[in-house]
């Protein structure tokens, strides 16, 4: 993929960007501080000097927005968009291809709460 548009990153929050909470039941407290996992400081500030859209998503749901957006701020993870209500299944990406044949989307999985140190935009 190559483009001369800034891209899209869409990025799960529980176990990606933070460590997913053992009580889930804490994801509704608004005291509750997320733990940033490793390299997640550094690929953020990829995504912000690059001017990539960052779309955090989360299987957390809509009733927990508010709760949720005061944790991402305490812990300094700025982001452009915040897609709730994902739920625990398999998510998959459906896209066009460019007339020239470039594929314009690609998928990266991880190891649940080992950081972003190794990902590559």
């Amino acid at each position: 993929m190559n483009s001369s548009k800034p891209k899209t990153i869409f990025c799960d929050l529980d176990g990606t960007l933070t460590k997913h909470p053992k009580d889930v039941g804490l994801i509704q407290d608004p005291s509750y501080e997320l733990e940033v996992l490793p390299g997640v400081k550094e690929f953020l500030y990829t995504i912000d000097v690059n001017s990539y859209h960052l779309v955090i998503t989360t299987g957390r749901k809509e009733s927990a927005r508010e709760a949720t957006i005061k944790q991402l701020h305490r812990a300094g993870i700025l982001y452009d968009q915040l897609i709730m209500g994902f739920g625990g299944g398999d998510r998959i990406l459906i896209n066009d291809r460019k007339p020239d044949g470039r594929d314009t989307a690609s998928v990266i999985n991880l190891t649940r709460d080992k950081g972003v140190e190794d990902v590559q935009l």
